[in-house]
């Protein structure tokens, strides 16, 4: 599994509850620029029509340019594969108050395009704080460790 784009800021931004592997319907000079790691993840979300169906919004992924015929918007709305169970959990964990899906990565696997989703619950501002406390403090201690040896 070779990691090709992560969102660095979920795990700043949210409490990740769970998480999924889904397939992303994609055009052919996408992958190739997939492949070349010209992805970014940021300010993408995910969205669940009425007719079941799992869409990524915002995720920019960059022309490939040695692409002839497949000239497609960077930041169009990408089809996600993910089974009718998988779905169902998303859609009801997101109908509550707080709860929302988000992008954590892309990577290949086994030759594929693969998009790790996780069901989030956002974090308050002072879930913020004690998170940035928590690793100032451990940096002073592997800096102090460091020191010692």
């Amino acid at each position: 599994m070779k990691i090709i784009a992560t969102n660095r800021k979920a795990n700043f931004e949210y409490f990740i509850i769970s998480t999924f592997e889904a397939g992303i319907v994609l055009v052919g000079s996408e992958v190739k620029s997939i492949r070349l790691g010209h992805v970014n993840l940021k300010d993408s979300f995910i969205t669940i029509s009425k007719d079941n169906e799992v869409f990524i919004k915002n995720m920019h992924i960059t022309e490939y340019k040695d692409a002839h015929f497949d000239k497609v918007d960077e930041k169009r709305s990408r089809k996600l594969l993910l089974n009718k169970q998988e779905i169902k959990k998303l859609q009801q964990r997101t109908i509550e108050k707080g709860f929302t899906c988000i992008p954590l990565k892309v990577y290949l696997k086994d030759n594929l395009v693969k998009l790790e989703i996780a069901l989030a619950k956002g974090k308050h501002l002072f879930d913020k704080k004690e998170t940035i406390k928590n690793k100032d403090i451990e940096r002073e201690t592997q800096r102090q460790i460091k020191n010692y040896k």
